[in-house]
C-alpha cells in the first residue's frame, strides 16, 4: 500500500479532528428544574406536576424538577429565573403577572417579564366564567348590564387580587359592557368564589375548574362563559362574546426560558413539551382537574400569544391605575 502524501494525511484527519468539536450533548443529559411560580396544590402546579410525570420518557430519561417558588403575584419566581442561564437547565412555567405584566402592576420589578424571557410553548388555556350568586334577580347577560346602567353602584365583584385575571377579566368585561361595579380583592381564588357564596359580593370571574362544584350545587350561578367556544363541562351556558363581539378570555400556562437561550435549543424543548401534551391521558388530566384546552404550537407562536395578552391587559392596568397588592 503506498504511503500517503503529507497532504492527504492531513486532509483525511481533518474529519477526526473536527468531529468532537461539532458534537453536542443531547438535550438533557442530567435533570432540568421547572420553577412554578405559585405554591404547591394550586392549578399551576397540578399542570406542572401532570407534565412533569412524563418529562422522563422523552428527555433521555432525566427528570423535570418542580420547584415551587410563590409569592409576590408570581414575579418572586420571574425574578429568580430570569438569572439562570440559557442552557436548558432551568426553565418556568409561565403565568400572565410573572410572565407579561408584572412589571405594569410594579414598576419596581427588577426585570421585564417581556424581554427577560425565551418563550418555548404555549401549553394550555383554562377557560373562565362570569358567576353570580342566586340571589341576583337578574338571569341573562343583557340582564345584568342594563341593571348595572341602572345603578351604576349596585353591584359589587370579587378577585383574587389586583391585577390577577380574575380581576382584569372582570375589568374588560365592564369596559366593554361600559358598565360599572365595585371591587373587592381577595387573596385566592377559594376566597373569592367563598366570598360570593356567602353573598358578600354579587358577582366574580374565577375560571371554571375553580367555581364549578358551586355552580353544580346551586351555590353559584354560571351566568356566562368568558372563553369564546365555551366549555363542556358548563352546557347551555352562552358566552359573552356572543353579546360583546370579540370577547374571549382564559387563564393560560406556557414554557418559558431565560432570554438569550439558542434557538436549536429552544426547537428541542419545544418538541419535548409538544409530545408531552399530545399524550391522550395528559390532555385527559388537564381537562379533569382544570377543565383546561391543550393548546401547543411553535415558540413563535406563543411569543406572539405573550404579545397579544401585554397589548390587551396594560392599556387596561394603566388607565385603571391597577397596582398589585
Amino acid at each position: 500500500m503506498p504511503l500517503l502524501s503529507r497532504r492527504q494525511a492531513l486532509a483525511a484527519s481533518l474529519p477526526l479532528l473536527a468531529a468532537p468539536a461539532l458534537a453536542q450533548p443531547a438535550w438533557p443529559d442530567r435533570p432540568i428544574r421547572l420553577v412554578v411560580p405559585f405554591g404547591a396544590g394550586g392549578a399551576i402546579d397540578t399542570l406542572s406536576r401532570t407534565v412533569a410525570a412524563r418529562f422522563a420518557e422523552f428527555a433521555n430519561g432525566h427528570a423535570l424538577v418542580v420547584e415551587n417558588r410563590p409569592g409576590a403575584g408570581g414575579t418572586i419566581a420571574g425574578a429568580f429565573a430570569a438569572q439562570q442561564r440559557p442552557d436548558g437547565l432551568t426553565l418556568m412555567m409561565a403565568d400572565i403577572g410573572a410572565n407579561v405584566i408584572g412589571k405594569e402592576l410594579n414598576p419596581n420589578l427588577p426585570y421585564d417579564p417581556m424581554t427577560a424571557f425565551t418563550p418555548v410553548i404555549h401549553l394550555v388555556r383554562l377557560p373562565a366564567v362570569l358567576i353570580a350568586h342566586p340571589a341576583v334577580r337578574e338571569q341573562t347577560l343583557p340582564e345584568i348590564i342594563a341593571a348595572a346602567r341602572a345603578r351604576p353602584d349596585g353591584f359589587v365583584f370579587s378577585s383574587a387580587g389586583n391585577g390577577n385575571g380574575s380581576h382584569l377579566f372582570m375589568e374588560l368585561f365592564l369596559r366593554r359592557a361600559g358598565i360599572r361595579m365595585t371591587h373587592v380583592s381577595y387573596r385566592s381564588g377559594a376566597e373569592m368564589v367563598t366570598a360570593l357564596v356567602r353573598a358578600d359580593v354579587q358577582f366574580g370571574f374565577p375560571t371554571v375548574s375553580s367555581a364549578l362544584a358551586m355552580i353544580r350545587d346551586g351555590r353559584a350561578r354560571a351566568v356566562a362563559v368568558g372563553t369564546a367556544g365555551g366549555t363542556p363541562l358548563l352546557p347551555g351556558v352562552p358566552t359573552i362574546d356572543t353579546v360583546l363581539p370579540g370577547f374571549d378570555v382564559a387563564v393560560w400556562h406556557g414554557i418559558v426560558a431565560p432570554a438569550g437561550m439558542e434557538p436549536g435549543l429552544v426547537q428541542r424543548i419545544n418538541e419535548v413539551f409538544a409530545r408531552i401534551i399530545a399524550l391522550p391521558e395528559v390532555q385527559q388530566r388537564i381537562f379533569e382537574t382544570q377543565a383546561g384546552r391543550v393548546v401547543g404550537g411553535s415558540p413563535a407562536d406563543f411569543a406572539a400569544h405573550l404579545r397579544r395578552e401585554f397589548d390587551t391587559w396594560a392599556p387596561i392596568i394603566r388607565e385603571g391605575n391597577i397596582r398589585a397588592d
